[in-house]
Order: structure tokens, then sequence, then C-alpha cells
């Protein structure tokens, strides 16, 4: 069977999983919540030193198989066989071990295309297009309400001045890859648009994918991947929702003035690129004292240990499978100089 490749790309809190389940409900289509593979064992990597190594490879397949047999959503449809996949992938690498999980899983579907969900993928572009080829799809909403959906959330950056700078960071490589590559590979889906205008958006999503729209799309909330979704984390439990047409611009009334220059002083440039209108279009640029970074980095930190401590301890528990899996690789092949994987989960 010949697969189709989709990358989804950009930020967290965007909507990806909103249109991941959409997508999701095409016959043609796999798109499982994911466990963030490469993102994962970039870092840990040359720990297993060289892949042509035929013991080296297994048990790296070994290993990320174990991080998806751990996601906090259960892939559905795959059927772990190493063997399997050791026979499937033409060649030794991460990346191709990733290719070949995601063509069994869409395969055990009964599809033909498959979309990869890690959004941190675009800081790996240059090495799915070495091996993977996928056509992407660019996700974006307004970083100010990025930011707002981040501070409450039980993942990622808390103070504004690091949301600020990994969205801004993370959609400026999006739109040079838009560039490079043109709308023959990459779409640009805007977030406000998907949700006041969604069976629109849809069609021409499905359009550029090669799949055919089906109204079942716009019933994502109903299906069982959109239960098993809600039920594996507080801050999904959205997705068992219909859409919220008016979800957007809450940042106005949930972050300070302050905080919002502070993220236009950071990223206007890029929101102006990406249409959005500033608060505060008069600004002069400012350059952050040594001493205020140090603050933002204390204050960033203290608050993303006490979102830790809030999470329900279920959610925890599902989170830390994949968090002890990662430490005790780390520990098994004493891979001393890696300090942390980020923890990912949505």
């Amino acid at each position: 069977m010949k697969f189709t490749a989709i990358q989804m790309i950009g930020t967290q809190r965007s909507g990806s999983n909103l249109l991941r389940l959409m997508l999701n409900q095409l016959k043609e289509v796999s798109a499982p919540h994911p466990p963030h593979i490469l993102e994962r064992f970039i870092p840990l990597l040359p720990a297993y030193g060289d892949l042509s190594d035929k013991e080296n490879f297994s048990l790296l397949v070994h290993d990320v198989c174990s991080l998806v047999a751990y996601n906090p959503v259960p892939w559905k449809h795959i059927n772990l066989r190493e063997d399997e996949i050791i026979r499937r992938c033409s060649k030794h690498s991460l990346a191709n071990i990733v290719k070949v999980i995601y063509e069994m899983n869409a395969e055990n579907k009964g599809a033909h295309i498959w979309m990869c969900k890690s959004l941190s993928n675009i800081h790996f572009a240059d090495l799915l297009e070495e091996e993977i080829k996928p056509l992407y799809i660019f996700l974006y909403r307004d970083g100010r309400d990025v930011a707002r959906s981040f501070k409450r959330a039980v993942v990622g950056e808390k103070h504004i001045y690091h949301i600020a700078q990994q969205w801004k960071h993370e959609q400026d490589l999006c739109l040079k890859l838009y560039k490079q590559l043109d709308d023959k590979r990459v779409i640009k889906v805007c977030y406000e648009d998907l949700i006041s205008q969604p069976e629109k958006e849809l069609k021409r999503v499905c359009g550029f994918i090669g799949a055919k729209y089906n109204i079942a799309c716009l019933e994502y909330y109903n299906s069982q991947e959109a239960k098993n979704t809600a039920s594996s984390g507080k801050m999904w439990q959205n997705v068992e929702r219909k859409i919220i047409t008016g979800n957007f611009n809450n940042y106005k009334k949930d972050l300070s003035a302050v905080e919002i220059k502070l993220f236009e002083n950071i990223a206007g440039e890029t929101l102006q690129a990406l249409n959005y209108s500033l608060d505060f279009p008069v600004q002069n640029d400012k350059e952050f004292l040594i001493s205020e970074i140090k603050m933002f980095n204390e204050i960033n930190h203290s608050l993303k240990q006490k979102a830790k401590l809030q999470q329900k301890s279920e959610d925890a528990e599902k989170r830390l499978m994949q968090e002890a899996l990662l430490n005790n690789i780390r520990k098994k092949l004493n891979h001393t100089s890696y300090t942390e994987v980020e923890k990912i989960a949505v």
C-alpha cells in the first residue's frame, strides 16, 4: 500500500487535537495521539551507538515501541510487532521507525494517509525532508491566546516571556518552511478560521492531503478517540464538546496589559506576519536586562512546579509512565551526559 505522510507543525495549545480528531474521523486517515518520538529520542540516540548494528537498532525499536505503548491516549489500531517494524525499515534510523510505526497503525485501520501531530517536529524538518518528505499542515493560533492557554495548562512554559519566545521561534520556523516548500507541500490553517468556518477549512485541508471530506469530521466529539483523549487528561476535556465558535481573543480578559505588551514586544512582528493585529502597535523594541531575564526564569520555574503539583493524580500517573520509561532507558544505556527530556504530553 502506498501511504501519504502528513506532519502537523506549529505550537501546542493551538487546537491541534481538535483538528487531529476531525481528520481521524475520515476512513482514509489515521491520526493517533502523538508519543513525540523524535523529540524524546533524538537526544538519546548517541547512547545507542551505531544503528547499523542489528542489536543496537533492535534495542531502539523496542524502546520506541514501549514509549508508544505507554502513551496517555492509547493507539487503537497498532499491534507493536517489533520484528515486522525492523523488517519494514528501509534504513536503520529513528525517522524510519517513526514512518513504519505510523504506516502500520494506518494499515490496521484500513487508511492510506497517516498524520503525526507532534507539532515540535518543526525543529526536525531537515530530518523529515531527508527521510520522509511529508506534506505539512501549519496550524497557527493567535499567540496571545496560546499564552493564556499555556498559563492554565499542566505542561509547557508559564511566564509570558518564555511562551512568547517559544511561539515566535516556532511560527518563524514554520513560515520559513512554507516559503521554502510553497503551498504544494505546506498548507496554512488558521485556528480562528477552523472554529468559525470548520466545513470550509476542512474541505480545503482534505483537498490538500488527498482525502474526501465527510460531515463526520464535525461529529468528532462523539468518537471513541475523543472520549479516550478527554479521559486521559484535564487539558484535553474540551475535545468531547462541539466546536466553541467564539473561542478566541480570550487573552483580552485574562492577560494583563503588561503581559500583552510583553508578548507583543517579543513576537509582534510574527503576529502581524500571520495577520493578527497588535493591541499596542506603538512600542519601542526593548532590550531585556540580564537581571530581568533571571527574574523571568525564576518565576517561570516556580509556576511550572506549581502546575505539576496541581494536576490530578490520575493525570500525573499517565505522564509518569512515559517519564519513568525514559529515565530507565537513560540508566540502562549509561547515558549520563543527558540531563532532561522535555515533558511533552499534548
